[in-house]
């Protein structure tokens, strides 16, 4: 049955990446969409990078930091990159792209959520950023939409997705309240829930394509720290993700992490979550 591959990757920098040998691995992929996070560069160096591919890219409001793009073999049918509150400084940040999925509309969106830093100013704007991707969630995923964000979303959701959860759990990204909004998306539509944070949510049905693919194990991560051993030892965290509607999360066919075979043919402290969805 014929499929769509989708890949999602922050490529840390998309012309170090290039230099470092993401194109190889791309040339071999077979990735029919590709959602980019941390570009960190202008349309040209996207352009340079990905040469034959259709781009929409949002860039960072600062040169050099963030940016997301959408990159894929046929041109979306359409793009936006508004999201939340008006006053709210997303750009970098998110951006939605429609294609066309058998005789279905598929939206995707490639989403880089803040990292965050525990009780500052950095952590006050990742909260309204997660209260507004919770909003939006609500308006892709209604009335059976085939929706799917996907991203560096800097949030580990369990115990399982952290190689030294216990260690985290006063930091930006393994916070209980970062959590409880990952429980509230995650959860059963409709359903009440304690959260990670002892507050009781509703959940809203999506699903986490990894977690549900792969089962109660370990990981598997997707990010390491450059530093130290983390790579060789594992040492890792599950921060990004294919959130699906409940409608094309049924449609998954396959789901892995391309997880570099060693430390020094990394070409970016990410690996690329390739998931396959049927037509």
């Amino acid at each position: 049955m014929p499929h769509l591959r989708i890949a999602t990757v922050n490529v840390n920098g998309i012309r170090a990446a290039v230099r470092n040998g993401m194109s190889t691995w791309l040339d071999a992929a077979d990735v029919d969409i590709l959602t980019l996070q941390e570009v960190r560069g202008q349309d040209e160096h996207l352009e340079a990078a990905l040469p034959g591919w259709s781009i929409v890219h949002d860039e960072a409001t600062a040169k050099g930091r963030a940016g997301v793009a959408i990159a894929s073999r046929t041109p979306a049918l359409a793009s936006r990159t508004a999201f939340g509150p008006d006053d709210f400084d997303s750009k970098g940040r998110w951006i939605e792209a429609d294609f066309a999925l058998g005789d279905r509309t598929l939206t995707v969106v490639s989403a880089y959520v803040h990292s965050g830093e525990a009780d500052t100013p950095k952590q006050d704007e990742k909260w309204r950023f997660l209260d507004a991707f919770g909003a939006r969630l609500g308006e892709l995923g209604a009335e059976g939409a085939l929706a799917l964000v996907t991203g560096d979303l800097n949030v580990g959701h369990r115990e399982l997705d952290i190689k030294n959860w216990r260690g985290n759990r006063k930091n930006a990204g393994f916070l209980p309240r970062e959590r409880a909004y990952f429980d509230r998306f995650l959860g059963e539509t409709g359903v009440e829930i304690e959260a990670a944070d002892g507050t009781t949510v509703t959940g809203m049905g999506w699903v986490d394509v990894g977690r549900r693919f792969h089962g109660e194990i370990d990981g598997p991560y997707t990010w390491w720290s450059m530093r130290g051993k983390a790579f060789d030892n594992d040492s890792g965290w599950r921060i990004d993700y294919h959130l699906a509607s409940p409608a094309l999360a049924e449609r998954v066919e396959s789901y892995h992490v391309a997880r570099a075979a060693s430390y020094d043919q990394r070409w970016s402290d990410h690996a690329p979550v390739v998931v396959d969805y049927r037509y």
